[in-house]
């Protein structure tokens, strides 16, 4: 019989991480993050997990000696939001570039001017090209089961992933989750192999300052330089999209759960307008979809799993042939679009794709995105398209523009 428990997306992560058998946890709590850590404190407190909390004084810290223990050879997890994210930002880097395979959940939540403690995904977007692998979840189910495919992808590819869910919408709500069992986590995740050589009898710096060029070493070996580093980071980000799909369909062939590895899809096969999206927004859009085909609208989702590395190729070929994109995100690249909707265009340059596209920026700071909000949007957009209106579009969703009362605009 399953074990079936309700846990808020916060317990399920520390769960996932729990079955896991992480040796080293170190984070600094922030909002809605904060209950994740707490109950990974409470399981290594309590000796459910034989691991080592180290307690710091910042989120920089904290990514420091993830850096660290992972470099040593365990296995560690952390976890931040919105500004302890970016408090991070240049450890991020150096975790990515001395490709250690350190899982982190970042549940997504706005960043400030001005403050804001809800939900939306500037923050890990705006990490995107850290060099870490990124994988954004729908539901409380997915999160447990997506950790546990994190580190053996993460330890496959030797690239660190950012798991990441929404502030609120999934960390502090309830749902069902199912509860793999121990000793098929233990099948399907290997011990950790670290690739770092540490031997008192053989010292060695780590990461030292590295020349532009490729030079000889002291045992005349060459050595890559610079950008043969990056160039080795990119290609191991570009070959992990089969790493990452091997893991789901085997964990699918042990769990039964099926998340799919790179994007979801709802009701596409004979849909004419696609909606995009990634996370829990997605998830809305599923019942937006259902409202839109009762009012004889064909219309499908298309669930953005895997952000970076981004499968450019397969969402192109799972297009296809349709009428209208509707893409619905949480972000915005200032001065521009949405980072998702810039990201599914350039994957269409030069293909056979001709569908208008909307951008609709919406859900920002936690204002509420509901799917008769999202059905109505694609509505408008059908008929302007059908109007002849095939421009693109970037629409700010359920948000006033219009002058306030002290004749600001907002």
């Amino acid at each position: 019989m399953d074990n079936v428990q309700i846990l808020t997306g916060n317990q399920a992560a520390a769960l996932g991480a729990k079955l896991c058998q992480v040796q080293v946890v170190s984070a600094y709590p922030i909002t809605p993050q904060t209950s994740l850590t707490e109950v990974l404190s409470h399981y290594i407190e309590g000796g459910e997990l034989q691991a080592e909390y180290v307690r710091v004084e910042s989120e920089h810290s904290a990514m420091t000696v993830c850096i660290a223990a992972s470099t040593a050879g365990a296995r560690v997890f952390t976890s931040t939001s919105s500004h302890g994210l970016l408090y991070m930002h240049e450890q991020l880097h150096w975790a990515a570039g001395s490709r250690l395979p350190i899982v982190m959940c970042c549940i997504n939540r706005g960043v400030g001017a001005p403050w804001s403690i809800f939900n939306d995904q500037q923050d890990s977007i705006a990490q995107r090209d850290t060099g870490w692998i990124q994988i954004y979840c729908r539901d409380n189910q997915e999160i447990i089961d997506t950790v546990i495919q994190a580190y053996r992808i993460a330890e496959a590819v030797y690239v660190p992933v950012m798991v990441c869910y929404d502030g609120f919408v999934l960390s502090h709500t309830t749902m069902p989750v199912r509860i793999p069992d121990e000793r098929d986590v233990r099948a399907f995740l290997p011990s950790y192999q670290p690739h770092t050589i540490l031997n008192s009898q053989e010292p060695r710096n780590i990461n030292p300052v590295i020349f532009p060029w490729r030079r000889m070493d002291a045992e005349g070996c060459l050595r890559d330089g610079y950008m043969e580093l990056r160039y080795k980071l990119q290609k191991a980000l570009e070959e992990a999209k089969p790493v990452i799909g091997k893991a789901c369909s085997d964990y699918t062939a042990i769990f039964g759960r099926v998340h799919e590895g790179l994007f979801w899809r709802y009701r596409l096969d004979d849909a004419d307008a696609l909606l995009i999206g990634m996370g829990s927004l997605a998830t809305e859009a599923t019942m937006a979809v259902d409202r839109l085909r009762e009012q004889g609208v064909k219309a499908g989702v298309l669930g953005v799993r895997l952000y970076r590395p981004f499968p450019r190729e397969e969402i192109k070929n799972c297009i296809g042939q349709r009428k209208a994109l509707l893409i619905f995100e949480k972000d915005i690249s200032y001065g521009y679009e949405g980072a998702l909707c810039s990201d599914v265009k350039a994957a269409l340059y030069g293909s056979e794709v001709k569908a208008p596209v909307h951008n609709f920026i919406c859900g920002l700071g936690g204002r509420d995105v509901k799917a008769e909000e999202l059905a109505d949007a694609v509505k408008t957009s059908l008929k302007m398209i059908g109007a002849g209106n095939l421009k693109q579009q970037t629409i700010w969703l359920n948000c006033r523009t219009e002058k306030s009362n002290d004749g600001q605009s907002f």
